[in-house]
């Protein structure tokens, strides 16, 4: 195993202190973004880390070019916390799961899970979607840290969102495809929400709710853009009854032995904050 730095792990420690504003604006839009959430010697030492991780887990060989529209938009990894002790003392960090909770306006943040998504150089579009269409979580107390791993100008593909488009309905029933990028695109089109696109700095993270719709650019650089994820719920969050299939495979994967309508509380769901 990799030894975290002393200094890394008390930086993971230390609270985020988000401002009402802060956290008004994310209610009334559910997503933000955040500067300053890691130091340089954080987002270092887990570029190296979670880049290493990824290499060793991944096991697609397909040709870019070959794949579909989903499989071009990035490599996915999932759970890199079960695998590495180092990549768990960042998915176990306090400083972000306060965060996480302090957004959502809950007691506490359960993890759901996390994920790599490395989008290669030359790699697609993440089409229009809402996480929460594959989720059996009954609340939409729900959030995503999404975590690049540097400084991620527009050439690489960074999030962007429908600021306060978690009032939309229509589009909640699709999964990530080219369907959804064209549907959800016409449909964001008539209303008033922003599309917000613009670059993340070094150690700027942002936070998403389960229902805003978000995509992302294509990569048109010769470089891999490197992100780390953490999907939180509300620490009380129940399973409900799935929807669809993708909720059923989450559910068999993401909460297993949980039963619905009641507390998700699984070994691989562990709640990491509490404020009581």
């Amino acid at each position: 195993m990799t030894s975290i730095p002393s200094s890394i792990v008390d930086f993971l420690q230390q609270p985020y202190h988000l401002t009402e504003e802060q956290i008004g604006f994310y209610d009334k839009n559910r997503y933000i973004k955040l500067k300053e959430v890691f130091n340089d010697e954080t987002l270092q030492f887990y570029n190296t880390i979670i880049s290493e991780q990824v290499a060793k887990m991944n096991t697609v060989t397909t040709a870019l070019e070959n794949r579909t529209t989903y499989g071009k938009a990035f490599l996915q990894l999932f759970n890199l916390w079960r695998e590495n002790d180092a990549i768990k003392e960042l998915i176990f960090s306090k400083r972000l799961a306060k965060i996480a909770s302090d957004l959502m306006q809950t007691k506490g943040a359960r993890l759901y899970h996390d994920q790599a998504l490395f989008k290669e150089a030359g790699g697609g579009i993440t089409p229009w979607h809402a996480d929460q269409y594959y989720w059996p979580l009954e609340t939409d107390k729900t959030i995503t840290a999404w975590m690049p791993l540097q400084a991620t100008p527009l050439d690489l593909g960074p999030l962007e969102f429908s600021a306060g488009s978690h009032q939309i309905i229509e589009g909640r029933d699709m999964a990530i495809s080219d369907e959804s990028e064209v549907a959800i695109e016409k449909k964001l089109k008539v209303t008033d929400f922003k599309h917000v696109i613009e670059p993340f700095d070094a150690g700027e993270i942002s936070f998403h709710s389960g229902w805003v719709f978000h995509r992302a650019g294509a990569n048109t650089t010769n470089r891999m853009r490197k992100v780390m994820t953490i999907i939180y719920m509300d620490r009380d969050m129940k399973l409900k009854k799935p929807d669809n299939e993708n909720q059923v495979a989450d559910w068999e994967t993401w909460c297993p032995g949980a039963e619905p309508g009641k507390e998700i509380n699984s070994p691989i769901n562990p709640v990491l904050y509490s404020s009581n």
